[in-house]
């Protein structure tokens, strides 16, 4: 009997060691997996950070750009204020010939619509 005790303790003293090694490989095959996560999570965030701060200084070019531009038009304006009001009212009449001549051209109401406003 004292020897199948000792046999048996024997044997859970092996099986709790083959345990422990499996756990500690389990552990590290976690280990590498959260490494590589990280490192993932890593490039992608680099990746993301890059695009933004290049399409950030895209804007800002482009922003400058504009500004020239808009700059150009102002002084253009300030420089010329009788050809630019000649220009806007001149596009104002073509703009209202366009609507006279849009509503010659429709088509009449039909009868029904008459009657149900003329009572």
């Amino acid at each position: 009997m004292k020897k199948q005790i000792a046999e048996l303790r024997r044997e859970v003293s092996r099986l709790n060691r083959a345990l422990a090694e499996q756990a500690e490989d389990a552990v590290e095959t976690a280990h590498g997996w959260y490494d590589s996560a990280a490192d993932r999570a890593s490039g992608w965030y680099d990746s993301a950070a890059d695009r933004a701060s290049r399409a950030a200084q895209q804007l800002r070019s482009q922003a400058q750009s504009v500004r020239g531009q808009a700059h150009s038009v102002s002084e253009t304006v300030r420089q010329n204020p009788g050809t630019i009001s000649t220009a806007m009212t001149l596009g104002g009449l073509v703009g209202v010939l366009i609507g006279l001549a849009i509503a010659r051209s429709a088509v009449p109401q039909p009868d029904w619509f008459q009657r149900h406003w003329r009572s």
